[in-house]
């Protein structure tokens, strides 16, 4: 279960935030909005919502997932791979000490994104990805061991980020798109199938027994009502435009 969540309030730069889509510039009052409702659906699920100022520094900075890996037994402060959003990290670091006593940092040349991790049990999968690279990706394997978890890593092929197109809902279930349906790092879980044309909504978050998943994608929906969770949607259709999905926006701990 968890008690905390960290989110940012989106920055006007955020309409030059990196993307590799071309849906259009995102529009940042809609932008807003869809923030301000992503942030209700999060309280709706029993949890401490810590909302963090907007920083005009750095367009991408709502994405607070990508900087820390909050685990429970320590929070791990990444080096980006995207070199614009380095600063991040000492942006939120005072945050995240607020809340963790343990906290381990990875250092150059490694760098990884925490889009890349997914948590299952006390085991994280790493993507190895255009963002999280194979030194990163071991210096975070060696500090999860350290601290009572596991690691292992997974060779990304077509995606930004390994929750790109997986998302574990707990009890066993993973909802996979794409290349991620047949791999067999996760052959052992119970694979919800999400088509190719509703893949954004592979990204999807359980919190404490409720899944906020995008608003639009009926078949997805449909699925994940079908395994007996609560469903709350959000739109996040103007973050999609830079690449961000519904975990993106929330460090959960």
């Amino acid at each position: 279960m968890f008690k905390h969540i960290i989110v940012r309030t989106p920055c006007r730069a955020l309409v030059n935030g990196l993307t590799s889509s071309d849906l259009g510039t995102p529009n940042y009052d809609r932008a807003l909005e869809q923030h301000n409702a992503y942030i209700q659906a999060l309280r709706q699920c029993d949890v401490d919502v810590t909302i963090l100022p907007a920083s005009e520094d750095y367009p991408d900075s709502v994405f607070v997932e990508d900087p820390v890996l909050c685990t429970p037994n320590c929070a791990i402060l990444n080096r980006t791979g995207a070199e614009s959003r380095r600063g991040e990290t000492a942006l939120i670091a005072d945050t995240i000490r607020r809340f963790y006593d343990k906290i381990e940092t990875i250092t150059a040349p490694g760098t990884v994104e925490a889009g890349d991790i997914m948590m299952v049990g006390k085991h994280f999968y790493i993507g190895h990805s255009a963002r999280t690279n194979p030194e990163g990706a071991q210096q975070m394997i060696a500090l999860l061991e350290k601290h009572g978890m596991t690691g292992s890593v997974v060779r990304l092929e077509e995606v930004l980020h390994l929750k790109t197109g997986l998302s574990y809902l707990e009890n066993n279930n993973l909802l996979a798109t794409g290349e991620f349906v047949t791999k067999p790092d996760f052959r052992h879980l119970n694979i919800i199938e999400i088509p190719a044309t509703e893949s954004y909504a592979a990204n999807s978050i359980w919190v404490n027994g409720r899944v906020i998943m995008p608003a639009g994608y009926p078949v997805a929906l449909r699925k994940v009502k079908a395994l007996g969770y609560e469903v709350i949607e959000v739109d996040t259709s103007e973050f999609r435009k830079i690449d961000g999905g519904v975990s993106c926006m929330s460090l959960r701990f």
